[in-house]
C-alpha cells in the first residue's frame, strides 16, 4: 500500500512539474499511432469493399473460366454447360463503354456494362439482376434496355425511362434506362443488360468475357478445376473466387505496405522523442532516485517505477492515437473514399470497419515503442550507485555510455549487409530494416560526432577570438555532447527521412518527365473515348485518318490486356511499329538488349518492361510463350525498357507480327507527325470533320505530361503529409528537450546573470545553441538522408514497384527545408528556455549557497 502511494506520488509529482515534456511525449505517440492506424483502417476498408464488389460480380459461382485475352469464342459455353459435374453455367460479357459528353478522364469517363443471361444469373449472380418497372416485367430481355446501379445513375444524372447514349469504338448506341440494380455496392458504377443485346449493339457478336460455373453437390472443386485446366487450350484460365480476391489484394499490396511504413515514421520519430524525454527526466531525478535507494528502495523497484511511468505515457498516447486515427480514417473515407493516391480503388465508397485485433496491435505497438524508448535510461537510473548520483554534476557520467561508437558501427554495418539481400515475397523487407538500422546507427553516432565537431569548432573560435556568447554556446555543446545529441534525436530522424523522400520523389519525378518525353515523340495522339478500346478503329477508319491533309507520318498502335498468371494482375501488350535496328528510337531502352543479328529467325522479338524481369523472370535472350494464338509460337526477349505507367508489366512487339499472329486488324490509338507549317489545331479540325469524327479524342504531348505529373503529385500528397507530421513531431522533441535542459540549467543562468550577462544575451545564446545544434543535425541529416535515399531509389522502389530511376538532388528544395528547420529549431530553443531565464536571479543560485 505504502509502495503504491509512493509510486503515485513520484508519478504525479513528475507530471505536474514538467507538463510540457509529458504532453509532447504523449502527442508524439498519439500522432504516430493515429497515422499508422488511420492508414491501416482506410486501406483495409478499401480492400474489403473492393473484394466485396468482386464477389458480388462473381455471385455464387464456384469457378470462372476466362481467356488470357479480354474475350473468347462463345462456342465454349455449350461445351461447359453440358459438362459432367456442372449444375449451372452462366455466360457474361464485360464491356467498357464511353459516355459521350463526359470529361475526358481515363479513370472516370467509362461505364462498365455486363451482358448476362438473366435466366442463369438469377441463380448464379442475383445481385446483377435488374429491377424493371412494374408494368414492364420483361424489360430484362429487351434489346434496348439497360439497368444501372445507384452510383451509376447518380454519376450519369439519369433516372428510369431516360435515354442514355453510350459509345464503343466509333459507334454510338442509345439505350433506355429500364431500372436499377438495387443490390449493387455503394459507389459501384456498373450497368447490366441482356447478353445478346450487348453483343449486338457493341459489335461483340460471338464472344464472351467469362463463364461462371456452379458445380453440382459432391463435386470436389480442386479435382474438377485441375481436370478442366488440363482439357482446355492454353489460352484459357480457370479461377476461383479466392483467386480473384488474391489478385485484387496483390494489385495494391506494395503500395499499401509502403504507405503503412510511412505512416509509422511519425511513431518511429516519437520513439526517439520518448527516449530523449525519459533520459532528461532520469538525469534530472538522479538525486531523487539515489535518495530513495538510500532509504531502502531496490534497483528493481526503481526500474519498475520508471517503466511504469513510461507505460502510462504509452497507454495514454496510444488510446488518444487510436481515437484520432479512427476519426481521421472516417473523415478521409467520407471525403475522398478509399483512394489514397495510388489509383487502385477508384469508384468505391468503403465504410470504416473497426477491427478489435488491429486496435489491440496498434495499442501494443504504441506502448511497446514507449517502453523501448525508456528502457535504456531506466536501466541506467536503476544501476547507478547512490553516493555518486547524489552529487551535483554526475549527469555526464550517466551519459558516458552514449559516446561509444560501436553500437552505431554495428547498426550501419548490418544496414549495408541487408541492402544486398533479395526481397521477401516480392517486398523489400530487408530494405526497410536497412533504413531503420541506418537511422538508429546515425542517431547513436551523434554523441561522438557532436563531441568531435563542436570541440573542433570551439578551438577554432578561441583562436579567432569570437564573441563571448559564441564561446559560451560552443563550450556548452562541446562539453555536453551527449545532452546535445539527445535533443537532436527526433529532429535527425524526421529531417533525414524528409531529405531521403525529397531526393527519391524528385528523382522519380525527373525520371518520369524524361520518360514521357521519350515515349511521346509524335505531335498528336488520336484515339476513341475508351482507353484500350476493344473495337477501336477499323481498317477503313485507319485509312481515312492517314489520308487527312497535313499528316506526314502515322503510327498505328494496338494495346490490350493479357493474363500470364491468374494470381497476378494482367499485363499490357502493346503492338506498334518498332525500329528493330535501334529500338531505343521508339521505346526508352535500358542497356540490356539484343542486337538485330542475335535475334533468332524462328522467334518473334518482344521488348519487355523492367517489371517483367522481376515478376515473370523474363531475361534478355530467353525464349518465352505468349497466349496470343492457339498454335505454338516462340517469342524471344530482345530487350528491356523503362515503364513507369504499368507497374505489373508490359510487353511491346511489332504491330505487323501481332496482326499476323492474331488476325486482328483493328487498332485503338494512332500517333501523328505533322507536316512542316501545319498546326495540331488544323489537323484536329480536319479529323473532326470525318464521319466518325465526333467519337475521336485528341491528346498533345504537353497535355499528357501535365496530366501525368498531376497524377504523380496527387499520388505523393499523402507522403508529403506524413513527412511533415514526422518533422512536426521532431520539432516538438526539440521543444521538450531544450525546455528540460533549460530548467536544469537555472543555476547556470543565475550565475551568468550575477556576472553581468543580461536576459537578452542569454536568449541570444540559447538561440545560437539551438541554431548550431540544428545546423549540425541538418548536416548529418543530409548525409544520412542521402544514404537512405540511395536505399529507396535502388532497392526499395525496384523491389516494390519493379522500376528503376535516375538519381537527382533537388538542391533548391533541400536548401529551403534546411533553412526552415534551422530557423524553427533556433526559435524553438529560444522559446523553450524563456521560462528558465525569467525567474529570480537570487533564487536561481540559492541552492549553491
Amino acid at each position: 500500500m505504502k509502495r503504491n502511494l509512493l509510486s503515485r506520488w513520484l508519478l504525479l509529482g513528475e507530471w505536474q512539474a514538467h507538463r510540457l515534456q509529458i504532453v509532447v511525449a504523449v502527442i508524439a505517440i498519439a500522432l504516430g499511432i493515429a497515422m499508422g492506424f488511420s492508414i491501416h483502417l482506410i486501406n483495409t476498408a478499401a480492400v474489403n469493399e473492393f473484394s466485396a464488389a468482386v464477389k458480388s460480380l462473381s455471385g455464387q459461382s464456384d469457378l470462372q473460366v476466362r481467356a488470357t485475352q479480354p474475350v473468347f469464342d462463345e462456342m465454349l459455353y455449350p461445351v461447359l454447360a453440358q459438362r459432367e459435374g456442372v449444375a449451372v453455367a452462366s455466360p457474361v460479357l464485360e464491356i467498357q463503354a464511353a459516355v459521350p459528353g463526359r470529361p475526358e478522364d481515363d479513370r472516370h469517363n467509362t461505364l462498365k456494362i455486363l451482358g448476362i443471361d438473366v435466366y442463369r444469373a438469377v441463380t448464379m449472380t442475383p445481385d446483377l439482376v435488374g429491377v424493371p418497372a412494374d408494368d414492364r416485367a420483361f424489360d430484362m430481355l429487351s434489346a434496348d434496355a439497360i439497368f444501372l446501379s445507384p452510383a451509376a445513375m447518380e454519376w450519369l444524372e439519369v433516372k428510369q425511362g431516360d435515354r442514355l447514349p453510350l459509345r464503343l469504338g466509333t459507334q454510338t448506341v442509345t439505350l433506355r434506362v429500364a431500372g436499377g440494380l438495387t443490390r449493387a455496392h455503394a459507389g459501384q458504377r456498373i450497368a447490366v443488360m441482356d447478353i445478346g443485346a450487348a453483343q449486338w449493339h457493341f459489335d461483340h457478336v460471338g464472344v464472351l468475357s467469362r463463364i461462371d460455373l456452379k458445380l453440382k453437390q459432391g463435386i470436389h472443386h480442386g479435382t474438377f478445376k485441375a481436370a478442366l485446366e488440363k482439357e482446355l487450350p492454353v489460352q484459357y484460365v480457370v479461377t476461383e473466387t479466392a483467386d480473384q480476391e488474391m489478385r485484387v489484394h496483390n494489385m495494391s499490396r506494395a503500395y499499401r505496405i509502403n504507405l503503412n511504413v510511412l505512416g509509422l515514421v511519425a511513431l518511429f520519430t516519437g520513439t526517439f522523442l520518448v527516449f530523449s524525454t525519459q533520459v532528461l527526466s532520469t538525469l534530472r531525478r538522479r538525486p531523487q532516485f539515489a535518495l530513495l535507494r538510500v532509504l531502502g528502495l531496490t534497483r528493481n523497484q526503481i526500474l519498475r517505477q520508471i517503466l511504469r511511468e513510461s507505460s502510462l505515457l504509452g497507454i495514454v498516447g496510444s488510446l488518444l492515437g487510436l481515437g484520432l486515427g479512427y476519426a481521421l480514417a472516417a473523415t478521409a473515407l467520407h471525403v475522398f473514399g478509399g483512394e489514397l493516391g495510388g489509383g487502385f480503388f477508384p469508384e468505391i465508397k468503403p465504410s470504416i470497419q473497426l477491427s478489435p485485433l488491429a486496435a489491440v496491435l496498434f495499442f501494443v505497438l504504441g506502448v511497446g515503442v514507449t517502453l523501448l524508448g525508456s528502457l535504456m535510461p531506466a536501466w541506467e537510473a536503476a544501476r547507478a550507485h547512490p553516493a555518486p548520483a547524489l552529487k551535483s554534476g554526475s549527469e555526464d557520467t550517466a551519459l558516458a555510455g552514449l559516446r561509444t561508437p560501436w553500437p552505431a558501427l554495428v547498426c550501419v554495418t548490418l544496414a549495408v549487409i541487408l541492402t544486398q539481400l533479395p526481397p521477401v515475397a516480392e517486398l523489400p523487407l530487408f530494405g526497410y530494416f536497412a533504413v531503420a538500422l541506418l537511422l538508429i546507427g546515425g542517431i547513436a553516432w551523434m554523441p561522438s560526432l557532436a563531441a568531435w565537431f563542436f570541440s573542433g569548432l570551439f578551438r577554432v573560435c578561441n583562436r579567432l577570438a569570437a564573441g563571448a556568447l559564441a564561446i559560451l554556446a560552443l563550450a556548452r555543446l562541446a562539453n555536453a555532447p551527449q545532452q546535445a545529441a539527445i535533443a537532436l534525436g527526433g529532429v535527425l530522424a524526421s529531417f533525414s527521412l524528409m531529405v531521403a523522400m525529397a531526393i527519391m520523389v524528385a528523382s522519380f519525378r525527373l525520371s518520369i518527365e524524361d520518360w514521357l518525353t521519350h515515349i511521346l515523340p509524335a505531335d498528336v495522339y488520336v484515339r476513341t473515348e475508351v482507353r484500350q478500346d476493344a473495337i477501336g478503329f477499323t481498317p477503313q477508319e485507319q485509312q481515312a485518318i492517314a489520308a487527312t491533309a497535313g499528316i506526314e507520318r502515322i503510327d498505328l498502335i494496338r494495346s490490350l490486356q493479357i493474363t500470364l498468371d491468374p494470381a497476378r494482375p494482367t499485363v499490357t501488350l502493346i503492338a506498334r511499329p518498332i525500329d528493330q535496328a535501334d529500338p531505343g528510337n521508339t521505346v526508352p531502352m535500358t542497356d540490356d538488349a539484343l542486337v538485330p543479328a542475335e535475334i533468332p529467325r524462328d522467334a518473334i522479338p518482344i521488348w519487355i518492361s523492367e517489371a517483367m524481369v522481376d515478376l515473370y523472370d523474363y531475361q534478355v535472350g530467353k525464349r518465352v510463350a505468349l497466349p496470343l494464338s492457339e498454335g505454338r509460337q516462340d517469342y524471344v526477349v530482345a530487350g528491356v525498357w523503362r515503364d513507369y505507367g504499368r507497374q505489373f508489366g508490359a510487353i511491346q512487339m511489332q504491330l505487323s507480327d501481332y496482326q499476323k499472329i492474331s488476325g486482328e486488324l483493328h487498332v485503338n490509338e494512332t500517333a501523328l507527325w505533322l507536316q512542316t507549317g501545319v498546326t495540331p489545331e488544323q489537323v484536329m479540325a480536319a479529323l473532326k470533320a470525318l464521319p466518325f469524327g465526333e467519337s475521336l479524342t485528341f491528346w498533345q504531348p504537353n497535355e499528357i505530361r501535365t496530366i501525368s505529373l498531376k497524377i504523380f503529385d496527387r499520388s505523393f500528397a499523402v507522403t508529403y503529409l506524413l513527412e511533415l507530421i514526422a518533422v512536426g513531431v521532431g520539432l516538438l522533441g526539440v521543444a521538450a528537450s531544450f525546455s528540460a535542459q533549460a530548467l536544469r540549467r537555472i543555476k547556470e543562468f543565475g550565475m551568468l546573470r550575477h556576472i553581468g550577462v543580461t536576459r537578452g544575451q542569454i536568449y541570444r545564446m540559447l538561440a545560437l545553441e539551438g541554431g548550431l545544434l540544428a545546423g549540425f543535425g541538418i548536416l548529418i541529416g543530409f548525409l544520412l538522408g542521402g544514404s537512405i535515399s540511395l536505399i529507396l531509389i535502388y532497392i526499395v522502389n525496384p523491389q516494390s514497384f519493379h522500376w528503376t530511376m535516375q538519381l537527382h538532388l533537388p538542391w533548391p528544395w533541400l536548401m529551403i527545408m534546411a533553412l526552415a528547420m534551422l530557423l524553427a529549431a533556433a526559435l524553438t530553443a529560444l522559446l523553450a528556455g524563456r521560462q528558465a531565464v525569467s525567474g529570480s536571479v537570487v533564487r536561481a543560485v540559492k541552492e549553491d549557497w
